[in-house]
């Protein structure tokens, strides 16, 4: 992926460089809403950005007699707009958790150990990638950048 990032960014570089900043900041802008858009469709689906199903959540453990499971799909609030912001400039795009849930993103993002609550036993998490790029988003910035530069 890196490499398929890098070779994008060669060949758009030199396209880009003939665009005023103005044009550049409003190319960006519309790049990053639907890179945006496309990390929150990827996270409610619960998929990492290769394609594969996030690992599942752990069991609950009985507790006071309360069965069930967790009905509620991971980071469903996670995904808000609120939470996941985009920063456009006329040179870069940047996609990112914000404030509180930051923390808790990175945590699942890298699979690093954390609390579950304040005081409570440390937890070692599964790597849950929920930002990163697939093929479809580089197909869609080299798109959205042709469609600009056509007209």
């Amino acid at each position: 992926m890196p490499d398929d990032l890098r070779a994008l960014e060669d060949w758009a570089g030199a396209l880009l460089a003939r665009l005023d900043a103005g044009e550049r900041r409003k190319l960006t802008r519309a790049i990053a809403r639907d890179l945006r858009r496309n990390q929150q469709q990827r996270i409610a689906a619960q998929r990492d950005p290769d394609g594969t199903p996030y690992a599942p959540r752990k069991p609950r453990k009985d507790l006071r007699g309360q069965v069930g499971r967790v009905r509620r799909r991971m980071f469903a609030k996670l995904r808000q707009a609120k939470h996941l912001k985009l920063q456009s400039t006329a040179d870069s795009i940047a996609i990112g958790f914000v404030g509180r849930v930051a923390r808790l993103a990175r945590v699942h993002q890298y699979g690093l150990r954390d609390r579950v609550e304040r005081g409570g036993p440390e937890v070692q998490y599964d790597p849950r990638q929920l930002l990163g790029l697939t093929d479809a988003d580089l197909e869609l910035i080299r798109d959205r950048l042709l469609e600009h530069l056509a007209g």
